[in-house]
């Protein structure tokens, strides 16, 4: 494994500056809109490697968050580092208003990864870009203006994705109002059922019943629901199986579109490359950001032929001025080679047996946790305070993020504190997947020491 003084950390000023003054400069200089922090404090990161970062004092971080989940492939992957320093030789940015040829061929890689009839693209900046544009698409081509989402979902913090973004209470609420007709549709959230319902015996009477409700409140035919297929940043909820099967199919019986945002679950994270293929479906609309571009910002809409035609023939313009750049294009084109040749999605599988296996055992000694879910690098549990009423344990977790902080372990908090989610990058080993287990393990236990607080 890298070590700190093995990789270039800046220039000397930066290096000789202590942690107390950057946070200086941080308080007196940087707007805190950051998630998931509001206060001014370390750690202040400088470096990283495969799934290891650094902070200015020189302490290693195990990154089980893989960054902001865009560093999957471990930092500073070696495909996509070439590809960068290949792109500042050549062209870094060009005019959006002209094809270049690193926008052409990543097309071409993403369409040879694609199921049919998903074959025409376009690159954007952020996941949130691309699903406002596939909004846009679903509107302009239905002629229907009306979006649906899971009220446990996440889709973006822009103005038109955050109006379908349910799943982080704090993050909806307090920005509007928002442009009319972003609705709102019960997810599938078995551990916390919202009726108090049990599957299969439910028949997933959650989504027939949203569904119903939904008709009878939109004031026209519905464009197109939006969802993903494992709600991450709602608290690593997954759907059960046939559940998308059934969106698919209530969409259709409506003549909306599927759209499918597979910014956290696509690309091999979840042991296929689209996590929609475990499910046999296909949406209308697919979209992809997060490790895209191996730690670059970039996304991109992947739609078919007669969307694409019909929306072209109707005048669509969408973009901005990164839009298609040849670096981010290259450094995703070097992603997808990396993916498909080290053959990630089955890697995913392997190390994803791996770390759950370390969570159920995590489960079976701790009875804070309620309820270990997710696969490949996609995982968390739940905090309870008991497991008969599954009272979710909210608080907690803050609490034992920020002591694992503190010996060396980063991953996310979600759910109001009772939801511990963890994206370990492709990289981590087994040694890895044991420190950080028994950090946790050391964290859960003081937690049973003192109690379980509401």
């Amino acid at each position: 494994m890298a070590k700190l003084n093995s990789i270039a950390v800046g220039n000397g000023s930066q290096a000789e500056r202590s942690e107390a003054d950057w946070l200086q400069q941080a308080k007196r200089h940087i707007l805190r809109a950051r998630l998931d922090k509001d206060s001014v404090s370390g750690p202040v990161l400088v470096a990283g490697k495969d799934s290891v970062v650094w902070d200015v004092n020189g302490k290693e971080y195990l990154d089980f968050n893989s960054g902001q989940m865009c560093s999957a492939l471990g930092h500073l992957s070696p495909r996509v580092v070439a590809a960068i320093k290949g792109a500042c030789d050549q062209l870094i940015h060009a005019s959006s208003s002209f094809f270049n040829v690193q926008e052409i061929a990543l097309a071409e890689k993403l369409a040879s990864i694609t199921p049919d009839p998903l074959r025409r693209c376009f690159f954007l900046e952020s996941g949130a870009d691309a699903n406002e544009a596939a909004i846009q698409i679903a509107k302009i081509y239905t002629g229907r203006n009306e979006i649906a989402s899971p009220h446990t979902s996440f889709h973006g913090l822009s103005d038109a994705t955050r109006a379908v973004t349910f799943g982080v209470q704090d993050w909806h609420r307090g920005y509007g109002p928002y442009a009319p007709g972003g609705y709102a549709f019960m997810a599938p959230y078995c551990y916390q059922c919202p009726i108090g319902l049990k599957f299969p015996s439910c028949n997933t009477a959650c989504l027939s019943g949203a569904m119903a409700v939904l008709d009878a409140q939109v004031s026209g035919p519905l464009a197109a629901v939006i969802t993903e297929p494992l709600f991450s940043a709602g608290g690593v909820i997954e759907p059960p199986q046939g559940w998308l099967a059934d969106v698919r199919r209530l969409c259709d019986e409506r003549g909306a579109l599927l759209i499918l945002d597979e910014a956290q679950t696509g690309l091999g994270k979840l042991g296929s490359m689209w996590a929609f293929e475990q499910e046999g479906v296909v949406p209308d609309i697919l979209t992809v950001s997060k490790h895209f571009g191996g730690g670059v910002s970039i996304s991109a809409v992947i739609t078919t032929d007669e969307i694409a035609n019909a929306v072209e023939a109707k005048g669509f313009v969408h973009g901005h001025s990164h839009t298609s750049d040849p670096l981010a294009c290259a450094a995703a084109s070097a992603t997808i080679d990396t993916i498909v040749e080290e053959d990630l999605p089955a890697r995913a599988q392997v190390i994803g047996k791996q770390w759950n296996a370390h969570l159920q055992e995590l489960a079976s000694k701790h009875e804070i946790i309620g309820e270990v879910r997710g696969r490949g690098l996609i995982q968390g549990v739940e905090l309870v305070q008991d497991h008969e009423s599954r009272t979710p344990a909210y608080g907690i977790g803050g609490d034992i993020e920020k002591r694992c902080v503190d010996e060396g372990l980063l991953f996310s908090v979600r759910r109001r504190g009772s939801v511990l989610r963890f994206v370990p990058p492709w990289t981590t080993t087994e040694e890895q997947f044991a420190r950080a287990a028994a950090i946790l393990d050391t964290q859960f236990a003081k937690v049973r020491q003192v109690g379980i607080r509401d």
